[in-house]
């Protein structure tokens, strides 16, 4: 559990918005704990979120599915599920650890959370969702977001859209992330589901018109910081996920361009040796190196010598014996 003062390490809980123009969307598989370590080097203010963790792992699982550190803040933590009462248990632990924000999951198009009744398939049920949020923000301080499409399937008219977001609204939601594309719940893989229907800004923009008084963030397509700043001139906040991932020294500039900020002055070298006491930290507790360097592939992605160190990290980062020398010898790759 993180010991923090929830006031001041919580800007989320400010009122002060702004605190939400950026964030790294909740990856499965990828946003871990080392990720997040990973991404808050490169900006102070990106709201991170965990990856979708279910109702069922927190209440059930044998691991501590909540745990993080204090150094990731702020910190969103993503649910899944459909049960308003297991929900809001799980919202009350969340809490107690000094989540920055609670985020139930409408999105996700996986046959996985359609057979467990939660994520995308949930647009279809918008009082169902309403009650789930209801019973979150009866247990907790933070704020409750919804991350939502569009639409599903043959349901995605405008009308349809505004019913879930009039419902969590009358239950107390005021801030949502709009994946700006529709889900189709069969036919399509939750990769297929992330490019083959078309987006919608436009759709998200007139939200923002109609709900004036709501937090609206986008997400969806979105590639550059000068994409981000198009979208903060119609909305309140961009959500950026996979380019994030991929392409993470771009979270450099987002500090400086979002918020204000000084420039980043740190090369991408000095971001992966300031990972070091980290790797050690994490290895001496049993940490598996390749776990946590996995996530740093992309730090030199487009620059002179890129391809060769992520060669050399891949091919060498999951032998036993693994340590920081294999990311030493990986950067001998690039010219600094």
């Amino acid at each position: 559990m993180v010991n923090v003062d929830k006031t001041s390490a919580n800007p989320l809980n400010t009122g002060d918005t702004a605190f939400r123009r950026f964030s790294v969307a909740p990856m499965l598989d990828w946003t871990d704990k080392h990720c997040r370590t990973f991404h808050r080097k490169l900006s102070k203010h990106a709201v991170l979120y965990t990856e979708m963790i279910t109702t069922g792992a927190i209440l059930f699982g044998k691991g501590d599915y909540l745990a993080f550190g204090a150094h990731e803040m702020p910190v969103a933590l993503q649910l899944g599920g459909s049960d308003p009462k297991a929900l809001a248990e799980c919202a009350k632990r969340a809490g107690e650890y000094g989540y920055n924000e609670i985020n139930l999951n409408v999105g996700c198009p996986s046959d996985r959370v359609q057979n467990g009744r939660f994520g995308a398939c949930l647009m279809a049920e918008p009082q169902l969702v309403a009650e789930c949020v209801a019973a979150m923000k009866a247990e907790v301080d933070i704020p409750v977001t919804v991350k939502t499409r569009i639409g599903i399937d043959e349901q995605d008219s405008y009308a349809f859209l505004t019913a879930l977001i009039d419902a969590s609204k009358q239950a107390g939601c005021d801030d949502f992330i709009i994946h700006a594309r529709k889900a189709w719940l069969k036919g399509l893989s939750p990769k297929e589901n992330r490019e083959v229907p078309p987006l919608d800004y436009p759709r998200v923009y007139q939200l923002k018109q109609d709900f004036p008084e709501l937090h609206i963030s986008i997400n969806g397509g979105v590639k550059t910081l000068e994409d981000c700043q198009k979208h903060l001139v119609h909305l309140d906040g961009v959500m950026i996920g996979r380019e994030a991932y991929s392409n993470p020294y771009m979270l450099s500039q987002v500090d400086a361009l979002l918020y204000g900020e000084p420039a980043f002055t740190l090369s991408r070298h000095d971001v992966v040796r300031s990972m070091y006491d980290y790797f050690e930290a994490q290895m001496t507790q049993g940490a598996n190196f390749w776990h946590i360097a996995r996530h740093m592939l992309g730090i030199f992605q487009s620059q002179p010598g890129g391809r060769a160190f992520r060669r050399h990290l891949s091919e060498n980062g999951h032998k036993q014996g693994a340590d920081i020398r294999v990311m030493e010898k990986a950067l001998e790759c690039v010219p600094e």
